[in-house]
């Protein structure tokens, strides 16, 4: 035989221990007496027998009254034809064995070939698979109910009970003319709230819902921007004057956000407005008459404020007629799936896109603290729509699992690592135990495996 020939062969044989060794079925093969030539690791794994108790020896060797009363291969031996029978094992496995004969160009018996398969695997397997299944139905029967909840030109999203009794209260008191102060985090949807009874007042829908952010306000300005001026009032004043943003909003609502952020000196200013029910723009002396609803929101505590002096106590209870508290997201998680659905219908819209949502991503959104609240929640799923690949989007491509990947610049790959523990390892093995046989039974390899990769890494 050639030298080249021989090398194919080699080749070929590595090749077949691989795929043999990486088969999920346990694999063992015999010559026609019944002496073991090789087994895979699935193998010793389902039926509980050492590697070095197996290859080398006759399956005579392995029977016993408890554990291996019959044996398939010399089933097949006697028979001459496949066979399958099950039992249970040493290691608390329930196994099917089939065993197949494998004749030479003469008709005579040459190998047996025995598969093993653990069936206690397999309906583990099942089961959990099963219930990823009834996981997975749970999630898109809630992500059906929710695309019915959950409209592209829709502003609001109310599932969490108590959201619903804050938009019941909302209601009902949008057919009184009084003020409503509506407090919570950043975020979590007071303007929403607001525009809620607005929409909500029969009396003023059709009229302005005009949004004064009174943080974004600088102090030397609010004035004229809330109350207007006149022509000359003050350099750079424009010819002929300017109505206020509460004379914009006659007839309908004006929302004053942010109003903790507002200056002492203004506070006093907007008291007597919601007392005398006018303003008087900058360089006027003329009262003019405003009917406007005012309904306030702030993300502070109103209450701390004013005992240390940063907010006025008749301002505070002037607007504070009806409170409405907006819970933060994180206290209400079961709107986070009905909110990312809606976000992620309006960016698929707008961008062109056709992204779907994961149970895997969606419990990860349910398990964030999401400071932001759902202002936060929309800027990830639009930074999820436009920077994913593929329709489906998972948690490994949320923003802040991204950044704790760990840094590789400078690493070895993984491969890389792995061979240099290999070769170190191996090197060590054959220190210790000095023959492949010795270190292949030590390490319940096969010896062809261990030789192999002895001359891959020059050992």
């Amino acid at each position: 035989m050639s030298e080249s020939h021989r090398t194919k062969e080699e080749n070929q044989l590595k090749e077949l221990e691989e795929i043999l060794e990486a088969s999920f079925d346990g694999i063992m093969v015999t010559d026609k007496d019944g002496n073991c030539i090789m087994a895979n690791s699935s193998y010793t794994r389902n039926t509980g027998i050492q590697h070095d108790e197996i290859v080398g020896h006759n399956v005579r060797e392995l029977l016993n009254p408890v554990w291996m009363k019959d044996s398939i291969a010399l089933e097949v031996i006697r028979k001459l034809e496949p066979m399958a029978m099950e039992h249970d094992t040493q290691n608390g496995n329930h196994i099917v064995v089939t065993g197949t004969p494998i004749f030479d160009e003469d008709g005579n018996l040459k190998r047996v070939v025995v598969n093993t398969r653990d069936n206690s695997e397999i309906s583990h397997l099942k089961m959990k698979l099963s219930e990823a299944e009834s996981m997975e139905r749970i999630y898109l029967k809630n992500i059906g109910l929710h695309k019915e909840l959950v409209n592209i030109n829709n502003d609001t999203v109310v599932v969490n009970n108590r959201m619903r009794d804050i938009y019941e209260v909302a209601r009902r008191v949008s057919s009184y003319n009084t003020t409503v102060l509506i407090t919570g985090e950043s975020g979590t949807g007071k303007e929403l709230v607001a525009r809620y009874i607005h929409n909500e007042d029969k009396n003023r829908r059709d009229k302005p819902f005009v949004v004064i952010n009174c943080g974004a306000i600088p102090p030397n300005l609010m004035e004229s921007e809330l109350f207007g001026y006149t022509e000359g009032s003050f350099t750079g004043a424009i010819k002929g004057g300017k109505k206020g943003l509460f004379e914009e909003a006659e007839g309908g609502v004006i929302f004053l956000d942010e109003i903790g952020e507002m200056d002492l000196s203004m506070q006093v200013k907007l008291l007597r407005v919601l007392e005398n029910r006018s303003v008087r723009r900058i360089g006027s002396q003329t009262e003019v008459p405003i009917n406007v609803r005012i309904v306030a929101a702030t993300n502070r505590d109103l209450e701390k404020e004013v005992r240390e002096g940063h907010f006025r106590d008749d301002l505070y209870y002037r607007l504070n007629v009806v409170s409405l508290r907006v819970p933060p997201l994180r206290e209400r998680k079961d709107e986070i799936l009905p909110l990312a659905t809606k976000f992620i219908n309006n960016f698929n819209h707008l961008y062109g896109q056709h992204k779907k949502l994961t149970f895997d991503l969606v419990q990860a959104l349910e398990n964030y603290h999401w400071s932001g609240n759902i202002r936060e929640l929309k800027n990830v799923i639009e930074n999820l729509v436009v920077t994913t690949d593929g329709d489906y989007i998972y948690s490994s491509d949320l923003p802040w699992v991204k950044s704790r990947a760990p840094e590789t610049k400078g690493m070895p790959t993984l491969k890389e690592a792995v061979d240099g523990f290999e070769k170190d390892f191996l090197s060590k093995a054959k220190q210790r135990w000095k023959t492949t046989d010795k270190i292949a039974r030590m390490l319940d390899v096969n010896q062809s495996t261990i030789s192999r990769k002895l001359r891959k890494y020059g050992i």
